[in-house]
């Protein structure tokens, strides 16, 4: 009955798949314990998940998904009244800790975007791109999608402002430096030879043949000039996202900014940055916190 009513809600045959699979095992192994649905504890659904485990090696993902299953059917059974506490109520797995992105310092990232332009016109023209894409990615911490979709009418050279359409088409504003709007100035007068002239709608990053780059050919783009600059680094868009909100975070130590301007839903999503500048942190601590300043000698 549970998974007709799943099947009502249009999920696919796929997902239907997995809930009858993964519930299917969970009944046996209760039937196993001879544990009735109604008796199922919390201690019961741990010792579940720790035998899938030991037998199947599941990863932390798989784990989820199974407690989601579980936690999806014990919800219908309770308010079906089959039973009358539901134990996956408050339970939870242990999160395996987020990984933290890889970093390259200030002084690595302005070898990549202030190395010099190449000898032959041609490589000229597309440095004066390039450079105006790192500088973007760098000054206003864009994803990858983001700068790919950025048109002429987004920019706001005055108040040095781009306004961005982000995950869930959501639209934000970011700041960008004086470093990019020079950048993207020199761009754009290049860019007439190619286009002839400017329009609102025209994207800003365009090949040689008038058309909007590729998100592909804008991460070829981004390693090539790191590999140019002799820089021993898998240079992308994201690395240099993570980039802008490291640096930044550790000059100014405002986090909600930060938020805004990455266009995190979640201070959350945000708060690996916090744990990528150990020594800032720990001196920030040294000298504020009223527990950790060391006596003076002539306390002492």
């Amino acid at each position: 009955m549970w998974l007709n009513e799943r099947r009502i809600q249009n999920q696919s045959a796929h997902t239907l798949l997995a809930y009858e699979r993964d519930i299917q095992d969970f009944l046996n192994f209760c039937e196993q314990q001879k544990i009735g649905l109604s008796d199922i504890e919390a201690a019961d659904l741990r010792q579940y998940l720790a035998s899938r485990v030991e037998k199947d090696q599941l990863v932390s993902s798989s784990l989820q998904r199974h407690l989601t299953s579980i936690r999806q059917f014990m919800k219908w059974a309770e308010q079906g009244g089959y039973l009358n506490i539901n134990p996956t109520e408050d339970f939870q797995l242990k999160r395996q800790p987020r990984p933290l992105p890889g970093m390259i310092d200030i002084e690595m990232v302005g070898q990549i975007i202030d190395q010099p332009a190449p000898e032959k016109p041609l490589d000229q023209q597309l440095w004066l791109r390039d450079k105006a894409i790192l500088e973007l990615f760098y000054a206003s911490g864009l994803r990858l999608a983001e700068l790919q979709g950025l048109k002429i009418k987004d920019l706001d050279f005055k108040r040095l402002l781009l306004r961005v359409t982000g995950k869930g088409n959501k639209t934000r504003i970011v700041p960008f430096g004086q470093k990019a709007k020079d950048s993207l100035l020199i761009w754009l007068s290049m860019y007439k030879i190619w286009m002839q002239n400017l329009q609102p709608e025209y994207p800003v990053f365009i090949s040689q043949k008038g058309n909007a780059l590729t998100s592909r050919q804008i991460e070829n783009r981004v390693k090539y000039q790191a590999q140019r600059a002799g820089v021993n680094v898998d240079l992308h868009p994201h690395l240099l996202r993570h980039c802008f909100a490291s640096h930044l975070l550790s000059a100014s130590g405002d986090l909600r900014s930060i938020q805004e301007m990455l266009g995190h839903s979640n201070l959350s999503t945000t708060q690996i940055y916090t744990h990528l500048d150990f020594d800032r942190l720990a001196q920030v601590y040294d000298k504020t916190h009223p527990r950790a300043q060391k006596k003076s000698e002539s306390s002492s």
